[in-house]
């Protein structure tokens, strides 16, 4: 009996040491930089083996009298405060500013002329941000923001401390472009959504908003010039729901949105295919003059512009004239995809002339990688999501190559055949599947000075609100997001996951509706 109860005790001590190494292991270090779950990878870290110490008292100094500073000064102290309770101050300095505090500056990043570099060097006493851009600074934040407990990102105030772990940070970019794509046009999503899409973007460092904002199902932002187009074409949606448009107003809120968080919304509107709900809306569109009906289904290839008639490029002058005005990025995205409907010896000059449209607005084109069949722009993007024929027409016409391909970055696929929304045409994509490749040596041929960047599409046939584009998007955002920043030699997938399972502190405090993979030691 004695030898019995003195097993039991023995069991539970040995039980209570296994929970207590395995707490110490999933535990943050708040001491250690170099162990930090940061995504993406920085470039460089290295560890001083102390900590800084949020405070109510810390303030928030930017060095020099810009408003642009400031505003990334007041967004850093908007994040901190919700959780902390802090409402810390925001303050321009032309001095070195005393302990405690998180210091903001221009400045040259140890001669790294690299867009979007950052240097942050914390100490026990201060917080230093440097970049070269005000850009470099906000991906900075970013990071600042991953450095602390998962509890910063509640919505209500929660215990601290607050610390994070001291050394220095030296960071940037591998390719320009970092994006994802939102279909806005097989379901309708509200500004506030799309809002809380760039957010993600934004906390992973990505840079570019894509906004496939027409197809057969609907055509969802408003042409003063042809007001049918969302009164009757933006009037219904896949499934037969009552669909949505942005008015001008509401895409320009979408737009400063975005440019508050250092990303550039990138307009689709898709031609000569994927086009039922303009000519749906506009009978002069049709070669026969008749309107077809709105069209609710999920079938592609089987609309086409007239490309034969003048007023077809009237109209697509009035759209490109109108978006690229309440655009102030650099692209403007024409589609050009799966237009089955349209033969070949009409698409090809079909789009060397809307190339020229775009061109006269002061825009550069996108297009998916079907437009290498047409006469390129030098500085046209090719979006390459299915045949490397076509990216290696692209390059060797002096275009840029956008890597989207459909096997690795198409988020809206099911990640198995478990998944309860989501497609599978492509692929079923898990975690790994979507971390595991490099843009650079994916298609032979096609070199890292060929490629822009990457980008991650996300078509919503099966997404019908904002938790489906959280469960598709988490987490493998993350990895297209590291895919575009850190360099490939430093990547690596047995690393990652447990990165990556650090982070779902993150999804759960931000609240946001992630798939569990099996494949991340959660």
């Amino acid at each position: 009996m004695i030898y019995k109860k003195q097993h039991q005790i023995f069991a539970t001590v040995i039980m209570v040491l296994i929970i207590s190494i395995q707490i110490s292991c999933t535990k943050k270090n708040q001491s250690d930089l170099s162990a930090e779950s940061i995504i993406p990878k920085p470039v460089s870290v290295t560890s001083t083996g102390d900590y800084f110490s949020l405070k109510p008292n810390t303030t928030i100094y930017v060095k020099g009298e810009s408003s642009e500073l400031f505003n990334i000064g007041h967004y850093l102290a908007d994040r901190l405060a919700p959780a902390t309770g802090f409402k810390l101050n925001v303050k321009t300095t032309f001095n070195e500013p005393g302990n405690g505090s998180i210091l903001l500056t221009l400045s040259g990043v140890g001669g790294n002329s690299r867009e979007g570099s950052y240097e942050l060097v914390i100490t026990k006493k201060q917080i230093r941000l440097s970049a070269r851009t005000h850009e470099g600074l906000f991906y900075g934040v970013q990071t600042l923001r991953q450095l602390f407990p998962a509890a910063i990102e509640m919505a209500t105030p929660q215990d601290g401390p607050w610390k994070i772990a001291t050394g220095t940070i030296n960071d940037y970019p591998e390719y320009s472009y970092r994006g994802a794509m939102l279909d806005v046009a097989r379901h309708f999503f509200s500004v506030d959504d799309v809002r809380r899409f760039i957010d993600f973007l934004a906390y992973y460092k990505m840079n570019m908003l894509h906004l496939h904002l027409s197809d057969d199902q609907g055509w969802r932002i408003e042409i003063k010039s042809w007001t049918k187009l969302t009164e009757h074409g933006g009037s219904t949606q896949v499934g037969g729901g009552k669909g949505g448009f942005y008015t001008q107003e509401q895409y320009s809120a979408i737009v400063d949105y975005a440019n508050e968080c250092y990303i550039t919304i990138v307009p689709e509107i898709d031609m000569p295919g994927h086009t039922n709900a303009a000519l749906a809306s506009y009978p002069e569109l049709n070669c026969n003059g008749k309107a077809p009906d709105l069209y609710t289904g999920t079938e592609v290839g089987f609309s086409s512009l007239c490309t034969k008639m003048e007023i077809t490029y009237t109209f697509i002058d009035d759209v490109v004239r109108e978006i690229s005005a309440l655009t102030p990025g650099p692209f403007f995205h024409i589609g050009g995809d799966e237009s089955h409907a349209t033969k070949v010896e009409d698409y090809i000059p079909f789009i060397n002339r809307v190339q020229e449209i775009v061109a006269k607005y002061g825009k550069r084109v996108v297009g998916w990688d079907e437009i290498a069949l047409a006469t390129l722009k030098p500085n046209s993007v090719a979006q390459c999501w299915a045949s490397e024929e076509n990216a290696l027409k692209a390059v060797a016409q002096g275009a840029k190559i956008l890597m989207s391909p459909a096997k690795k970055t198409y988020i809206d696929m099911q990640y198995d055949k478990t998944t309860p929304i989501g497609l599978h045409w492509a692929a079923y994509i898990e975690v790994d599947d979507n971390y595991n490749w490099d843009p650079a040596t994916y298609i032979p041929g096609v070199t890292k000075e060929n490629i822009i960047g990457i980008e991650a599409p996300m078509w919503t046939e099966t997404i019908t609100k904002l938790d489906d584009i959280e469960y598709m998007m988490f987490p493998r955002l993350p990895g297209v997001a590291e895919i575009g920043w850190t360099p490939a030699s430093q990547r690596n997938w047995d690393e990652y996951k447990f990165r990556l399972a650090q982070h779902a502190g993150f999804f759960e405090e931000m609240g946001i509706n992630y798939y569990k993979s099996p494949r991340v030691p959660w």
